[in-house]
């Protein structure tokens, strides 16, 4: 497979990253840099590392991955989205001039991370199936994710400005959709 096809399924991977990554950058409102910085590594990181795990894993659980990472995807981004939302309709419902800052747990982070990174789990398998090598798509894969990460941070950041106290909501609602999209992506 050449470069060219790599390059492009890596940026059609990094699609949901950059979504997210913006949702997150309109919630941030202190130490932008270092919440891109630590976003954009977490979204590189898991964009890299799934493809190989995926490829590594395509001749023993392929079935069982393919089955309920959808679901899994969908779960954690419906209750991370929800939650932002909750937090966002508290805010303006107390009368705050702005939203509350955006919190990047651990948690969030690895939860964001997966539910992200999903598809790029998949790519791996196929991979395997087409006997392809994985170190230099999962690397070029993780390097664009980082990319497109960090750019959708500041994006988000500049949103957020302009939205004010309903960037919360928005980026819920956008959290929500991609889950959204990803379940209807491997059932429909």
């Amino acid at each position: 497979m050449n470069i060219f096809i790599i390059f492009f399924i890596a940026i059609g991977l990094a699609m949901d990253a950059i979504a997210v990554a913006i949702s997150s950058g309109m919630a941030i409102k202190t130490s932008r840099f270092k919440n891109a910085l630590t976003i954009a590594i977490f979204f590189g990181v898991f964009q890299a590392f799934m493809p190989m795990l995926g490829w590594l894993a395509a001749t023993s659980i392929s079935d069982l991955i393919s089955e309920i990472d959808h679901w899994a995807a969908f779960i954690i981004l419906v209750l991370i989205g929800g939650k932002m939302i909750f937090d966002s309709i508290k805010q303006i419902r107390t009368g705050s001039e702005s939203a509350k800052d955006f919190k990047l747990s651990i948690y969030v982070l690895f939860g964001l991370a997966i539910a992200t990174s999903i598809d790029a789990l998949a790519v791996g398998i196929s991979f395997a199936f087409l006997e392809l090598s994985i170190f230099l798509p999962a690397l070029l894969i993780g390097l664009i994710a980082f990319a497109f990460s960090f750019s959708g941070v500041y994006i988000g950041t500049k949103l957020g400005q302009v939205l004010k106290n309903k960037v919360g909501i928005l980026g819920g609602v956008i959290l929500i959709l991609i889950g959204i999209k990803i379940l209807l992506e491997h059932t429909v």
